[in-house]
């Protein structure tokens, strides 16, 4: 693992925390890019309630593989993904509370407020929910158990194929906000994110490499 990729990776997630502290505040008025508060329904609110979601899991394996490996480049990841998911989900649950909305709302359609973009997930190049799991790139209960009772180098890669098929979805439904969201801060959370996790997928794929496997299809 090279300094420059990780110094690479921790300057991205650096500046998108910075960025998003230092706006949260502002994100229940939108100025002059949006309305001042989200409905219930819109784009910016599905996109805080899913994206909330999708970061939880994220956290989850990222708890399981720290305590599955000695490898110090996949703890540190691992350890990097949980702190930064944990605060961006703050950050969009934060939101939902300052716009009086729920964090959860049980009529919605997971991923609906992406139809704007030319199609749910799955269509339109979005990436396609599989296996029961209600947005793109989440891991199923299965595979989250099985992370859960491997060890070592298999855990790495069991970990770093789940992760990045998790990125690769969570990706699409941060362009997905970058494109419909109206909240200004939101929109730039949602494209930090975008950066961010595309950095960490190609740290991913490296070390996948190193392990000797290859990218999940």
């Amino acid at each position: 693992m090279t300094r420059t990729h990780w110094a690479a990776v921790a300057a991205v997630v650096l500046a998108l925390l910075f960025a998003g502290a230092a706006t949260v505040a502002s994100a229940g008025d939108g100025g002059d890019s949006g309305p001042r508060t989200p409905s219930t329904d819109s784009a910016d609110a599905g996109f805080a309630r899913d994206m909330s979601v999708h970061h939880q899991q994220a956290v989850e394996m990222s708890f399981i593989v720290r305590d599955r490996t000695e490898d110090e480049d996949v703890r540190r990841l691992a350890y990097d993904i949980a702190n930064t998911q944990a605060n961006q989900r703050g950050m969009m649950l934060g939101w939902l509370d300052l716009w009086g909305l729920p964090k959860f709302d049980a009529d919605a359609e997971p991923m609906a407020w992406m139809a704007g973009t030319g199609g749910h997930a799955g269509h339109a190049g979005h990436p396609k929910p599989v296996d029961g799991t209600l947005m793109p790139g989440m891991a199923t209960q299965q595979d989250l158990d099985r992370l859960g009772r491997l060890s070592g180098k298999a855990a790495e890669i069991e970990f770093l194929q789940l992760m990045i098929v998790h990125h690769n979805g969570g990706v699409a439904m941060a362009q997905g906000c970058a494109k419909l969201c109206t909240v200004g801060p939101e929109k730039e959370l949602a494209e930090g994110m975008v950066a961010a996790q595309r950095s960490e997928v190609e740290l991913m794929v490296d070390l996948l490499k190193k392990r000797g496997a290859q990218v999940r299809t």
